[in-house]
């Protein structure tokens, strides 16, 4: 039994026909040939595999397929090129945020996806518990924030302080470092 599956992968829309089991992770691999997309652990427990899924950042290795019919689905590859780097690859190569390169690709995309969460006003596990009770209360990046928020990202080579530094100058290029959340509709107006 298989499945036909419509993604769209690095702006370029692909029709696979999938056994239902069939991994996001496996689908780019070994049926779209997409090699920066990494096996890492294939339990969700590395990030080698994170790539950007509608803008949000997941671990491919942990969604089937099928469950990502029509979805846009953006690999390293697919955030610049050679002649010209993303802003993120960019900086991970000028502070030299990879070792063996192996987790690289899942790093890159974990912190674009990452910056994009900042971006929205989504608190981490580190943001101040003062901050997170105020929703309207803008919060700054930190290192210790962005450490937090990469976490799940792991590097076997320890490249940790060139990552966050790539990151760093990423997100102080963007052209806020404090967000300002959403407004957050007052009680008269709020729907239940």
């Amino acid at each position: 039994m298989t499945t036909h599956v419509h993604l769209k992968v690095n702006g370029q829309t692909r029709s696979l026909d999938l056994d239902p089991r069939v991994s996001v992770l496996d689908a780019l691999r070994d049926h779209l040939g997409v090699m920066s997309v990494k096996k890492g652990c294939d339990h969700g427990q590395c990030g080698a595999c994170t790539v950007l899924v509608d803008g949000q950042r997941v671990l491919s290795c942990l969604c089937l397929a099928a469950s990502y019919d029509g979805a846009e689905i953006v690999t390293a590859e697919g955030l610049g090129t050679v002649d010209h780097l993303g802003d993120m690859q960019q900086a991970f190569l000028e502070h030299d945020g990879f070792q063996c390169g192996y987790c690289t690709p899942g790093q890159i995309c974990s912190a674009v996806g990452m910056l994009g969460e900042y971006a929205a006003g989504m608190p981490s596990h580190v943001t101040p518990s003062h901050l997170i009770a105020d929703v309207n209360a803008p919060f700054e990046l930190s290192d210790e924030e962005i450490r937090e928020r990469m976490s799940g990202n792991l590097c076997r080579c320890g490249a940790y302080v060139n990552i966050v530094a790539a990151i760093r100058e990423v997100a102080d290029s963007q052209v806020t470092q404090v967000v300002e959340p959403l407004p957050v509709p007052t009680t008269a107006g709020a729907r239940r």
